[in-house]
């Protein structure tokens, strides 16, 4: 990564010199960690998803962001909750999701690859220098990237019935790639006749020694996910989790923030609001998975004020990256609400701090992040595009982004802001000019207390998360990432209200305190935030309509 990233206050990852390996690194976990059994994502349908239009393309400027925008900045190499490779020993460290050097690419050239219907990892593939998007899908790109990686990916290719391009949302097909099997020659076999003079393995700094190893079987206490035992988790089929050595990475506990809070949340409490959420979960129908009308595979998070994590539990086949998603989600939402939300951000480096001004001009409020309002994760999605109302051009951006002369889906504004710095140590520890990686914790935040940071994997701004509350105390949040984002909002909204209503003391927060009631004045237009949207008919057990309506 070139010097010039070091002393810009806003920084920008495109059009900067990234590190092959780096980039290749992070197609292949995109590629592996977006798809599932029931969907086959690339590299370049993330190009498509995380965009301030959706689809991307000069004749669709006017339409709303991407419905994933903002994933790009997630599995961040300096993540709490993924896993690291150390070379020297320490193999246990490796369990579990892993961390990506530069988050999720969207830039083509990473695919997923399946054996028997099941993914089991991805190919990523960088060559030319140019880590970047593609920001019109009206034509057909001859990608030399992703015509390797497509002709890696023969004998573990997708099915095509669960490939993006099969996939709709909002009515546009996503893509999956501009290679077929027409456009590569005749395949070589035989890697060992060229290794060495036309290429040869390289050890990668932090990821990897210059050896091929076989992969982890997913489910397995090795894979650091498997099924919990009835005494982590009482719902049939939940995943947790593990250290792989047969102990929870995050069993359920109680709140860990009684500095904080007068009452925080008990385990009793916790489990109550991840079972419940859970069993919406398992009868909430996908968006985009195959076949049409299967059920949804989501991951779970809940936090306390401090952003500790109090509880993880996925679906079996949930894809990988809604983990690390799912606490960003719950962290975001928690962060927003949080009485101390705009000292924090005000003590932050990095050019964070303009943003609480930012804020408060916006919407007129002098007391924007002082805990007056709860903040959904759509609410601060809102807040963090380029044009204010969503997509709509000649509108100002969202206090939480850049203007849109001097944006591009790796400079969104506040979310890359929060962790630049870790992106860019961590590059130098990867190439070899520092001796020191970044930190595992993301954002130069103050603690919440000692060794507590309350964005230690960076914030989300997608929908999927909601504050938790106590009367009108705020005591956590629960995050949700898998299967459709109308679908975490349900999940995450109507889990918490469920479990609420079981333990009878913990729920969401007020209607008349939630961010829908602020009205921002957007030159002859009047523009409501939003809170959670919910999808209308969204269960497979049942035709009833409109399930949040009321809550």
């Amino acid at each position: 990564m070139t010097e010039a990233g070091l002393n810009n206050p806003f920084v920008d990852a495109q059009g900067l010199d990234v590190p092959a390996e780096m980039a290749s690194i992070s197609k292949a976990v995109t590629g592996a960690y977006l798809s599932s059994g029931g969907n086959a994502f690339s590299t370049r349908t993330a190009s498509q998803i995380v965009q301030q239009h959706f689809p991307p393309a000069p004749s669709t400027r006017g339409l709303e962001s991407g419905p994933l925008f903002g994933v790009q900045f997630s599995q961040l190499p300096c993540s709490d909750l993924s896993s690291r490779f150390l070379s020297a020993g320490g193999a246990s460290a490796f369990i579990g999701p892993k961390r990506s050097p530069l988050g999720l690419a969207a830039d083509p050239g990473g695919l997923p690859l399946y054996k028997n219907g099941v993914v089991v990892g991805a190919i990523g593939v960088m060559g030319d220098g140019d880590y970047g998007f593609d920001p019109n899908i009206l034509d057909v790109d001859n990608d030399a990237e992703e015509a390797i990686a497509f002709a890696g990916t023969q004998g573990f290719a997708a099915a095509d019935a669960i490939r993006a391009d099969r996939i709709t949302v909002d009515g546009t097909t996503l893509r999956f790639s501009d290679i077929t099997t027409a456009n590569i020659g005749p395949l070589a076999t035989n890697f060992a006749a060229i290794n060495g003079s036309a290429g040869s393995l390289i050890a990668v700094r932090g990821y990897a020694n210059a050896a091929i190893i076989a992969g982890t079987p997913y489910g397995t206490e090795a894979s650091g996910i498997r099924a919990a035992r009835a005494a982590e988790f009482a719902n049939s089929d939940a995943f947790i989790l593990t250290d792989g050595a047969g102990n929870p990475r995050f069993p359920i506990r109680a709140g860990t923030d009684g500095a904080s809070v007068t009452q925080p949340l008990s385990a009793a409490e916790v489990r109550a609001i991840l079972e419940e959420a859970f069993t919406v979960l398992t009868r909430a129908r996908a968006q985009i998975r195959r076949p049409l009308d299967s059920r949804m595979q989501a991951t779970i998070s809940v936090v306390d004020t401090h952003g500790q994590v109090l509880g993880i539990v996925r679906s079996p086949d949930a894809p990988i990256f809604g983990t690390d998603v799912s606490l960003q989600k719950a962290r975001t939402a928690m962060f927003f609400s949080n009485p101390n939300a705009g000292a924090n951000l005000l003590a932050a480096g990095g050019g964070v701090a303009p943003f609480v001004q930012a804020m408060r001009t916006f919407l007129n409020d002098p007391q924007a992040l002082t805990g007056n309002f709860a903040y959904g994760n759509r609410s601060v999605g809102n807040l963090a595009r380029p044009y204010f109302p969503d997509g709509e051009l000649g509108r100002p951006p969202g206090p939480l982004s850049r203007p849109i002369e001097d944006f591009n889906p790796f400079a969104v504004g506040l979310q890359v802001q929060l962790v630049a710095g870790n992106i860019i140590q961590h590059a130098q520890f990867v190439a070899g000019a520092s001796a020191t990686d970044t930190a595992q914790r993301c954002t130069s935040l103050p603690d919440a207390a000692a060794g507590q940071n309350r964005l230690q994997n960076g914030i989300q701004i997608f929908p999927g998360g909601v504050p938790i509350y106590r009367g009108g105390v705020l005591v956590g949040g629960i995050g949700v990432s898998g299967d459709g984002i109308d679908q975490d909002d349900m999940v995450a909204f109507l889990g918490l209200n469920n479990g609420g209503q079981r333990v009878g003391s913990v729920g969401n927060a007020a209607a008349d305190r939630r961010a829908d009631r602020v009205v921002v004045n957007v030159g002859n237009a009047q523009v409501r935030l939003r809170y959670v949207s919910c999808p209308f008919a969204p269960f497979l057990d049942t035709n009833t309509q409109n399930v949040c309506e009321g809550l």
